[in-house]
């Protein structure tokens, strides 16, 4: 039954990690709004939100971004059955699946840990930044 499924998987939707990434303008390919995009998201981190919500996808690392060849990677995402139900009733489009991804990866296990060391070191670092932008 497993290969039925991925020898279609032309049909599977195609997430690249541009789509959702903060850091991008949507001339760059960003697909979804900057407050709900995150920042330089990975295909791995993509991938494991949509293990975490229980969504078949398969990494295909060899291909690049057509806009920009440096983005190296996709994820292709199947949201539906054959018999047309949906793997995540809340995800039936695209655009659920980058919103809900985008919201997932801030969270990832390998970021959270990343982050603590970065906020504390940035908190101290843009506060001074700010006080000096009002002197007028």
């Amino acid at each position: 039954m497993m290969d039925g499924g991925l020898s279609s998987i032309k049909k599977w939707v195609v997430l690249y990690p541009v789509y959702i990434n903060s850091k991008k303008t949507v001339a760059e390919g960003r697909r979804i709004g900057v407050a709900k995009a995150c920042e330089n998201p990975t295909c791995a981190e993509i991938a494991d939100c949509c293990s975490h919500l229980k969504i078949p996808f398969a990494i295909e690392i060899d291909k690049a971004y057509p806009r920009d060849f440096m983005q190296i990677g996709r994820v292709r995402v199947l949201l539906k059955r054959e018999d047309g139900t949906f793997f995540n009733p809340a995800i039936t489009s695209r655009k659920q699946l980058m919103l809900h991804v985008a919201e997932l990866v801030p969270k990832h296990p390998g970021r959270t840990k990343k982050q603590e060391s970065v906020s504390t070191s940035a908190a101290g670092t843009s506060k001074s930044g700010k006080g000096g932008k009002k002197k007028r």
